[in-house]
């Protein structure tokens, strides 16, 4: 057995170590693997892509013979495999063709912008700082910055004093008001 009763941990590595990566098309040259590895995975959300992506590649996709029947409008207009959905219903719902899931536009701004200077510039600065600055970015129309204007921004926020706020705000002595000096 690889493990004894009560441990966890492996004594010895794996016995047959992978030295070569696996190649779905190697030793299958047929017209039906060269389909496969063409196709284009359209009309399902970034987890399912994933997931159909790795079928393809590890040769675990299994494709549809015959058309298969829509679970919303009930017509067979299903033509690739894993689908629940048609592509006329996932486009009209808004919503993934494979885990009926809504799906997000494509037209989305990421969190990080595109700029690799300005992504370091980024990790260098404390959490709330980079938070308040990726908010800026996503609010601007573009979702770019430039390296200049947010040299800017980070000396605006350092005149803020935004840690010292926050130090004030956390401290455990509560606060005074002036009506009990006077009592």
């Amino acid at each position: 057995m690889s493990t004894s009763r009560g441990s966890a941990s492996r004594q010895r590595p794996q016995k047959y170590q992978n030295r070569t990566a696996f190649k779905n098309d190697l030793h299958d040259t047929s017209q039906k693997t060269k389909i496969i590895n063409s196709l284009d995975i359209t009309g399902v959300c970034k987890r399912c892509k994933d997931i159909i992506e790795w079928k393809i590649k590890y040769k675990k996709y299994k494709p549809l013979s015959a058309p298969r029947k829509c679970v919303n409008c009930e017509q067979k207009a299903i033509k690739h495999a894993y689908h629940m959905f048609c592509s006329k219903c996932s486009s009209e719902k808004q919503v993934c063709a494979k885990c009926c899931k809504p799906v997000e536009s494509n037209d989305e701004k990421e969190d990080e912008p595109q700029n690799p200077a300005v992504q370091t510039m980024l990790k260098s600065l404390p959490e709330r700082k980079r938070r308040t600055i990726l908010r800026y970015i996503n609010k601007q129309e573009s979702g770019k910055i430039s390296m200049a204007h947010l040299e800017t921004m980070i000396s605006e926020l350092d005149k803020l004093g935004l840690d010292d706020d926050l130090d004030d705000f956390l401290s455990d002595d509560p606060p005074s008001s002036d009506n009990e000096d006077e009592n």
